[in-house]
């Protein structure tokens, strides 16, 4: 059980049907302070009334914060813009799994263990072929890796330290391998083995771009692209598909079943497809020529037309994410010379329009991290249907530290929000010859 950092810095006052309450006002390391409702219902018979709980927290955590006024995202306290520079993604799954960066000893090791973990059993091919040859990478996601529990008995364990470590290499280290795995069954090709002697972004490349007929030679431009992506999505707090593993993992839900549940989250448009959506809009304009249309009608309230890859809902200023993805963005064009692609020439022209025009600077409406993904996944390859799955394949490793982490919160309890009823009182049952 890990110890809580959560200090109390004051009070709050409740006076309800003239009666006072007096509740603990608690802070964290950085961010708004909290006040403390656990005992309220049991102290005045009331509740909170929260929809999506998006001024309620539900833990503490020391893994990511976020500051959305400030554009500040850190992973374990070191800032977005650093990692996606300096570090790998594997570098920062290890940081995000155990706090610390790695030593050069614990980073090889944690490399070795992560490489030798890629193959998946056999018996998933035969699983695979079960799903309609047209069914979404995201349908396919979802159901194999809820079925890793019945392939791997010996890491469901919750309560071994052992087996939930176990069960969060396993994790790390096949999500790319089914992903590829769900591409290459979405697009008909035959399925390729993961390498141990390659990088973990470059194997997923290889597995996802080779053929058997030829050979294959890893880009380090492309790859370089795609890891960064991988970082900058590793985790973002409490959001929607987070929550919905904490939540899941609460009940004492097996490891492989809670993340099948945050992917089937992530797979909701509201929340894992918006560079899907930036793309589609990009295909809606079509032409550069158009963009000035496309602008007056975003800029006209009256109309239902959005720009969408700009602005965030956490972030109301620039979203830390979206520089580092920029420049990605434009390595990947200039090495594959997509500037050229009509698609990405309107991307190109509406980036410019949306950091230069006044009214988009106005509403803080700055291109972000799902502009440049969809721009950048397109240019490497990837169908849309991939998209999510990509994000999914990047954030498994936030979702295990969360989860990690709530089972070891001495304080962590099921999940069980409350409800303000609004249906029928108390009713009389009549017999079915009796209603009218």
């Amino acid at each position: 059980m890990r110890e809580s950092k959560i200090k109390t810095v004051g009070k709050a006052s409740l006076n309800y049907e003239g009666k006072d309450y007096e509740l603990p006002v608690l802070a964290g390391t950085q961010g708004p302070n909290a006040v403390d409702i656990r005992k309220l219902y049991d102290q005045a018979n009331i509740f909170t009334y929260d929809p999506g709980f998006t001024s309620t927290a539900s833990t503490e955590s020391n893994i990511t914060f976020i500051d959305g006024d400030k554009g500040v995202l850190q992973y374990r306290g070191y800032p977005i813009a650093d990692l996606a520079e300096h570090s790998s993604f594997l570098e920062s799954c290890y940081l995000l799994l155990n706090g610390e960066l790695p030593t050069k000893s614990q980073m090889e090791k944690f490399e070795y263990t992560i490489s030798h973990h890629t193959m998946v059993h056999e018996q998933l091919a035969t699983f695979f072929r079960g799903f309609r040859r047209d069914a979404h990478p995201m349908a396919v996601m979802c159901g194999v890796v809820g079925a890793l529990s019945a392939f791997y008995h010996d890491s469901t364990d919750i309560t071994d330290p052992r087996q939930r470590e176990i069960a969060s290499y396993r994790l790390i280290a096949k999500m790319p391998t089914i992903a590829a795995m769900a591409y290459k069954y979405h697009v008909g090709q035959p399925f390729v083995y993961p390498r141990n002697d390659l990088g973990y972004t470059e194997n997923f490349l290889r597995m996802c771009f080779s053929v058997p007929a030829e050979d294959y030679k890893v880009n380090k431009v492309l790859a370089k692209a795609l890891d960064t992506i991988f970082i900058l999505h590793a985790d973002h707090e409490q959001n929607a598909s987070t929550s919905t593993v904490r939540l899941a993992g609460s009940s004492g839900a097996n490891p492989f079943a809670c993340i099948a549940a945050g992917i089937a989250c992530l797979w909701g448009p509201a929340h894992g497809g918006a560079n899907e959506a930036a793309l589609k809009m990009l295909e809606e304009i079509g032409t550069v020529d158009r963009i000035p249309e496309y602008v007056k009608r975003a800029k006209d309230k009256n109309d239902s037309f959005r720009l969408m890859g700009f602005g965030h809902r956490v972030y109301k200023n620039y979203d830390p994410r979206a520089k580092a993805m920029q420049i990605q963005a434009h390595a990947v064009l200039d090495e594959l010379g997509l500037h050229d692609d009509p698609l990405l020439k309107v991307a190109v022209e509406l980036e410019k329009i949306a950091l230069h025009d006044e009214y988009f600077i106005e509403k803080k409406l700055y291109p972000n991290i799902d502009f440049y993904s969809g721009i950048t996944l397109k240019a490497l390859g990837f169908p849309t249907s991939m998209f999510t799955v990509l994000f999914a394949l990047a954030r498994t490793v936030g979702w295990i530290a969360q989860w990690k982490e709530m089972l070891e919160d001495p304080h962590q309890k099921i999940g069980r929000p409350r409800q303000v009823y609004t249906g029928p009182t108390e009713r009389k049952y009549e017999p079915i010859s009796a209603r009218k």
